[in-house]
């Protein structure tokens, strides 16, 4: 089935492919998206302490997953796309919500207080995504590319400090740092290179999920996983409006706020991309009711996301790849999709069984999924024209957002407020990105101008 190399369609956006071939190629979206989907949910549980809700956490995030998928496939009124957009926990948001479970925890709050606050944050955030959806084509125009990969960047490599601790062993590990820790740190890391300098693409989608298997069936073997509690667990997970309550604080809002309205931006490109896989418009009026309803679709899952007790979603840029792989654009896939996730969510077990992953193999994972985060931005900006006034903005947004990250203690000082918004380096870094780009005109291009009349006055 693989159409690697060839730009033909198998099955067209509206086809309807056989159920076998349908399955198959929604199990190669599942398996290329799966450790996405579940991978925020690990880290955020294992930093702010969750325990024994971790495993009803993954098991909301999948099938929330399968009902976001869902409905960006069949495009409910003018919410989805109508393609096949596989959504999952976004990375976006990551520091932001550790950030609000810090509130929560310094406010001595346990597991569900600390659930009850971020969930509250996130849905009433998702409202932002949804109203700016409406306006995407102007809100382009102040969170520009520039803007938008200021942040990506910044979110990577905000997060890469929590992936090299997990790598070390965990936070607080009594044998942090130790030799057989970094040995299976580097042994997940050495396979996920190895895999991803492979030619078949989707031996590449797959190179996480396998780095993480490799260097879990070795950490079994070295005696450093802990099945006891795994199983033990309810035999099927029942979502449940608001678990843990409902909470809101301003303080653990506005950082959030700010990426609602940064991957609102950063789904345009997505879709986009997904929309010229699938031999769709990428200009015109169609072109822009698909992307507003695919934006929607986004806001919408991430306000289902936090009802049921999940964190924020997003569209997944890598089933693109899955599409050209496959040659099946077909957004019935979408069902597939939908089904095996929503399926595999039901059973909270899938989600003990993932808790007893040890720290480093989680940790060599994600230093290369939040270094590739970091990368993806690097990779906007580079697309753009770096003139002086770009580059000024970079200079600017970057010098603050990292100085604020190396040295969090400069906004001690502040109102409460300005702390919890300048004290994180995505959110300062976003805003001195989008105020530079509003109070710095556009450069006219005179400098090959200026090299002519010189030349010529001095030929």
């Amino acid at each position: 089935m693989s159409k690697q190399g060839s730009d033909e369609l198998i099955y067209a956006l509206d086809d309807k492919p056989e159920t076998v071939p349908a399955f198959y190629a929604g199990l190669q979206h599942v398996l290329a998206s799966f450790v996405g989907i579940i991978t925020p949910t690990l880290v955020i549980g294992g930093v702010l302490g969750l325990g024994s809700h971790v495993p009803y956490l993954i098991s909301m995030a999948l099938i929330v997953s399968g009902v976001g998928t869902f409905i960006q496939a069949r495009r409910i009124g003018p919410i989805g796309a109508g393609m096949i957009c596989v959504q999952g926990t976004s990375f976006a948001f990551l520091g932001s919500v550790l950030a609000a479970g810090f509130i929560a925890k310094s406010k001595g709050g346990g597991p569900e207080e600390i659930l009850s606050l971020i969930f509250g944050v996130c849905f009433v955030g998702a409202f932002i995504e949804i109203f700016l959806s409406q306006f995407i084509g102007k809100l382009r125009k102040i969170i520009t590319p520039i803007v938008t990969g200021v942040v990506v960047t910044t979110i990577g490599i905000s997060l890469i400090k929590v992936g090299m601790t997990d790598l070390a062993g965990g936070m607080k590990a009594p044998d942090f740092g130790q030799w057989h820790n970094l040995a299976l740190g580097a042994v997940v890391l050495v396979t996920i290179i190895l895999m991803n300098r492979s030619k078949n693409l989707m031996v590449r989608l797959s190179s996480i999920l396998v780095g993480m298997v490799v260097g879990y069936a070795i950490a079994a073997l070295m005696g450093m996983v802990n099945l006891e509690g795994a199983f033990n667990q309810p035999m099927v997970s029942i979502p449940v409006p608001f678990k843990y309550g409902f909470d809101f604080d301003w303080y653990a809002f506005v950082p959030i706020a700010v990426i609602y309205a940064i991957t609102a931006i950063e789904s345009t490109g997505d879709l986009t991309a997904n929309c010229m896989i699938t031999k769709q418009p990428v200009t015109g009026p169609t072109y822009l009711r698909r992307i507003k309803s695919g934006i929607l679709g986004d806001g919408v899952n991430s306000l289902i996301a936090s009802v049921f007790n999940t964190f924020p979603n997003t569209t997944f840029s890598q089933n693109n790849s899955v599409i050209h792989l496959t040659g099946i654009a077909s957004r019935y896939v979408g069902y597939f999709v939908a089904l095996i996730l929503f399926v595999l969510g039901l059973f909270p077990i899938i989600g003990g069984i993932l808790t007893t992953i040890p720290k480093p193999v989680i940790g060599g994972a994600t230093l290369v999924m939040f270094g590739t985060v970091a990368a993806a931005g690097i990779k906007i900006i580079a697309r753009e024209q770096l003139d002086r006034r770009n580059l000024m903005i970079l200079a600017v947004s970057f010098g603050i957002g990292l100085g604020v990250m190396l040295v969090p203690d400069i906004v001690k000082e502040m109102p409460k407020l300005l702390q919890s918004v300048l004290g994180s380096p995505v959110t300062t870094s976003g805003i001195a990105a989008i105020i530079m780009t509003l109070i710095l005109s556009e450069e006219e291009e005179t400098q090959p101008q200026t090299k002519q009349a010189w030349s010529e006055e001095h030929s």
